[in-house]
């Protein structure tokens, strides 16, 4: 499908040069050498990369350069979160490109040097990237949803604007949003005249419809009966006779002390509504939990839900039989049951808990906390002000206020994950920070959503210092923060004039229907800076990027053994059986283009409408065929085992996947062919649509250990598996 789509953009380039302004944005840097180019196919798949339909543009010839072929592959920009977004959410990618056959510029005329162009499918605006020729050279940054890739013939690289004749020219795949046959598909799937159409304010079954964003609407009569095979469940209990929820508390905790944790009903306010969720001692999120590193507690569990459950004390390399994973390491503890936990902290940073049966609705309704575990070296860290534990998460509301209800006997939204409606940061849908002028403050970042990644700002460069289980190797200045499910980031910020600082979190959305993005802006929470000055003044300190050499010099005997192949491969899919009409329509779209992360749900209905009942999600071990629990790995303590994650663009329905290992720690080492330049222990890294990621896990801690896609409704669907380490 690709090339001849291609070819539709080949129209549109024949302007006239001079309507092409141009600015110079970057200076190019020499790539390695590459194989010949097949003339045939410049973007051929290759082993362990990502999708070239997805991350590879052709480039096409013209009459003025006839012989001429090549190919601009997306990398993504350096960034310390794998892929790289700008404050707005675009993503950002390098290009590698590959050209042959390129006569001498000079043969075509006046001209003495080939320059690379990026523009949108409307011409406007036009940046230069900068010189090509034969060969391979790396030229970025690029940020536009959709582009085109020009080579010109100038009479300089110099130029500001393009003057000469086009030799090469080629499309992003996120200009094939739409299939050529789109006005037939949604003919078809319309429903004809005089036929009634389910509203999205109706309900099907007990299941009320999510609302559409006002900015992605749906054509009417195609969510018409959409419904999920599946009983509506909500609790059962009048919110009048629920305690209310209080505010986090956080507990000091010594080697040996002991933890009561109960997980029963609790009451918010949402809106105008009093909402029956869940909550840990009462609290959502549950209580911050501060120790010090290489202590051991023990948490004395009681189940007051009407869910069997267990609690997963997330990246934290513990004894394997209290790691809270239900057939796997203790059978779920039942309503009205008890289980006693031992949990020691082998690593500083931030970790959290949460259920690790049905956790899609019962981590959704608010069953999580955190756990901060204290260095033992007091400068593991510069100094600030104060330190704040953000929690982002959201809920799925109906129109009413109400929350969507969740599967009773299997997980819904089983494609895409259930997206909320409704942001949260620490259980708050309106958080507020006060602070003093020149205050630093360092935030401690947990996603906790079901399925959503957040793309968090807070108006002025941040600095990245930690992630999942450790510090990078250095500090780094980024613009905002891409966080996914079950990940941590610590930046630290510094507010300098007085007024109210919004933390938002911006994406875009794809929609698929009518082919164009959406910007998508959630308000997380406000910081009203105050007039009064902070004391001491760190501003010298913040100022400062720190080198972690320490930490360099851990990473490297691990950076030493990942050479050469990967010891293992999973493949990342799905199988889907008989959707509702018109979901396997409508969803054959994806087939044209897949956003590298879909930031938000833009056919509500129709994921709503899928469930475990007709969608398994997949871990394939590439080896051997094995999927799933039937893959059988075993390693022993010790083993440095490299593992390469494959994202499959042919699925029927690509999207990331965060995939988080139990009870070890790894480096991620690329992802989409960029190697990880700033390393950093994590436990759970994530793997873009159609895209690949290489990883280094230390087998540390010996024991049966799930790995999983920590979208809960893909894990609830299949999406794990359990290796096993010897001791």
């Amino acid at each position: 499908m690709r090339r001849p789509l291609l070819a539709l953009a080949a129209a549109a380039l024949a302007v006239a040069p001079a309507a092409l302004a141009a600015v110079p944005v970057a200076r190019a840097s020499p790539a390695p050498a590459a194989a010949p180019i097949d003339s045939a196919d410049p973007c051929p798949e290759r082993t362990g990369a990502p999708s070239a339909d997805l991350y590879c543009v052709t480039l096409l010839t013209t009459r003025a350069a006839p012989a001429a072929t090549g190919a601009a592959w997306l990398v993504p920009a350096p960034s310390p979160f794998g892929l790289a977004v700008t404050a707005d959410g675009r993503h950002v990618w390098e290009l590698d490109i590959e050209i042959e056959g390129l006569p001498d510029p000079a043969s075509l005329g006046p001209y003495g040097a080939y320059v690379l162009w990026v523009t949108t499918p409307l011409l406007d605006p036009v940046m230069r990237l900068g010189e090509v020729g034969n060969g391979r050279v790396r030229l970025g940054p690029v940020t536009f949803d959709k582009f085109l890739v020009l080579v010109s013939a100038e009479v300089s690289a110099d130029v500001e604007r393009r003057a000469g004749p086009l030799v090469l020219r080629g499309a992003s795949a996120a200009t094939r949003l739409q299939p050529h046959d789109l006005a037939s598909v949604l003919a078809a799937a319309t429903p004809a005249a005089g036929e009634g159409h389910t509203g999205h304010g109706e309900t099907v079954g007990g299941w009320p419809a999510p609302p559409m964003h006002p900015a992605i609407p749906m054509l009417p009569g195609l969510e018409r009966g959409l419904a999920p095979d599946a009983d509506p469940w909500l609790p059962a209990l009048d919110p009048a006779a629920v305690p209310w929820a209080v505010p986090t508390r956080a507990l000091e905790l010594s080697d040996g002390d002991s933890l009561h944790l109960v997980a029963a009903p609790v009451k918010r306010r949402l809106g105008r509504r009093d909402v029956v969720l869940y909550g840990f001692n009462g609290q959502i999120p549950g209580p911050l939990v501060r120790v010090d590193r290489g202590a051991t507690i023990t948490v004395g569990f009681e189940n007051r839900t009407e869910w069997p459950t267990a609690v997963h004390w997330h990246g934290v390399r513990l004894e394997n039989r209290f790691d809270g994973v239900p057939h796997v390491t203790q059978d779920p503890v039942p309503p009205g049951g008890t289980f006693r936990y031992e949990v020691r902290f082998p690593d500083a940073g931030l970790y959290w808990y949460h259920p690790h049966h049905r956790e899609d609705v019962q981590q959704d309704m608010g069953l999580y906390g955190n756990l901060w575990v204290r260095p033992e070296d007091p400068d593991w860290l510069a100094r600030v002000h104060r330190e704040e534990v953000l929690v982002l998460d959201d809920l799925l509301l109906a129109e009413d206020g109400t929350p969507i209800p969740w599967g009773r006997e299997t997980a819904t939204h089983a494609l895409g994950g259930r997206f909320g409606n409704q942001v949260l940061v620490n259980g708050e849908p309106d958080w507020l920070l006060e602070v003093d002028r020149g205050e630093v403050v360092r935030f401690w970042l947990t996603n906790v959503a079901n399925t959503r990644a957040f793309n968090v700002s807070f108006g002025r460069p941040v600095k990245v210092v930690a992630g999942d289980v450790g510090l990078f190797e250095r500090e780094e200045w980024v613009e905002s923060v891409t966080i996914s499910p079950a990940e941590r980031y610590a930046v630290e910020a510094r507010f300098d004039e007085p007024g109210e600082v919004a933390i938002v979190s911006r994406v875009r959305g794809v929609d698929h229907v009518y082919g164009g993005f959406v910007e998508i802006a959630d308000t997380l929470g406000r910081i009203v800076v105050a007039e009064r000055r902070a004391a001491p003044d760190l501003r010298a300190e913040f100022e400062r990027l720190r080198e972690n050499p320490a930490v360099r010099a851990e990473h490297a005997p691990f950076v030493a053994a990942a050479a050469g192949p990967p010891d293992h491969e999973l493949r990342l899919t799905v199988e889907v059986g008989d959707l509702p009409y018109p979901v396997g329509i409508l969803m054959r779209l994806d087939a044209v283009f897949f956003n590298p992360v879909e930031w938000f749900d833009t056919m509500p209905r129709m994921n709503m409408a899928t469930t475990g009942r007709n969608v398994r999600w997949i871990l394939r071990d590439a080896e051997t065929g094995l999927e799933n629990e039937a893959i059988r790995w075993r390693f022993r303590v010790g083993d440095r085992v490299k593992i390469r994650l494959v994202n499959e663009r042919d699925a029927f329905h690509a999207m990331q996947h965060p995939i988080h290992v139990h009870g070890q720690r790894f480096l991620v080492l690329s992802v989409n062919g960029r190697p990880s330049g700033n390393l950093v222990w994590k436990d759970t890294a994530v793997v873009p649509a159609g895209g690949t990621a290489e990883i280094l896990v230390e087998m540390s801690n010996p024991g049966r250990w799930m790995v999983h896609c920590h979208i809960a409704e893909h894990l609830e669907t299949g999406m794990r598996t359990v290796f096993e380490v010897d001791p």
